[in-house]
């Protein structure tokens, strides 16, 4: 059973890290194949939506037409991610990397579920597993996950690292660019840091912390109109966010 596009692009939304589901045959008839399928496409724009209950019912029905579909067990494994039931993710997770141990997909799902829980070394690990496997279609994406789990763990170093790494396999990674921006903004080099935001913009939309970032790199820069533009979209598209609360006390303008 072949992974159609729509389903794709919709496992790539649910978290920065991808998703992407891979081919895999359970030996089921093809009927059960293309039940578990439609179950899995509808539970998936569910769980994008936030229906959490619509999206188990729809997955559970997708399990039961395949159980060995590892992008069913993927999905699952994030539902339950979301719904903070890490015992029930991390079983799916296993379950899926039992089935194939080399899927990227879930290993690098996998890994943001072991970094958030603070599994660091695990993480890691998985991450890597995910980048080097050769049919992985965006191991960047996995490369940049170390990165930011290691700016999780307090390692700037091997962030920096990392960030790289994910920048010479594709240099329009956004969550690289940015954060590649904030490193060079902390270590003083501010003419580095506006291009890493430039690049980003080029590939992302403003956030709350792109904001913050390009005014205070424009303070240091001494460019008052940009810096002016920055804090006005600031105030105006994010007024309730912790930037906007750094911005009114900063007084900057």
């Amino acid at each position: 059973m072949r992974i159609n596009r729509v389903t794709y692009l919709l496992l790539l939304l649910l978290l920065l890290p991808a998703c992407a589901p891979v081919n895999e045959t359970s030996g089921l008839d093809t009927r059960s194949n293309e039940v578990a399928e439609a179950n899995l496409n509808v539970g998936i724009a569910y769980l994008k939506r936030g229906e959490y209950n619509k999206a188990l019912d729809k997955l559970n029905k997708a399990y039961e037409a395949d159980p060995r579909y590892t992008p069913t067990l993927n999905a699952l494994g994030l539902l339950y991610q979301k719904l903070g039931n890490n015992e029930k993710a991390e079983q799916y997770f296993k379950q899926s990397l039992g089935i194939r141990s080399d899927d990227a997909y879930t290993l690098n799902n996998y890994g943001q579920f072991l970094c958030i829980n603070d599994r660091y070394t695990e993480a890691e690990d998985a991450f890597k597993k995910a980048a080097a496997n050769p049919l992985y279609e965006t191991p960047e994406i996995s490369l940049a996950n170390i990165g930011t789990c290691a700016l999780r763990n307090g390692d700037k170093e091997k962030a920096e690292k990392y960030f790289r790494l994910a920048l010479e396999k594709n240099a329009r990674v956004a969550p690289a660019l940015i954060q590649m921006g904030q490193i060079s903004y902390d270590q003083g080099n501010y003419l580095s840091a506006r291009g890493y935001l430039q690049r980003y913009l080029e590939v992302a939309r403003h956030t709350p912390a792109s904001l913050w970032l390009g005014i205070r790199v424009e303070k240091e820069l001494g460019d008052k109109d940009t810096l002016s533009s920055y804090a006005l979209l600031l105030r105006n598209n994010f007024p309730d966010s912790d930037e906007a609360a750094l911005l009114r006390q900063s007084g900057l303008r």
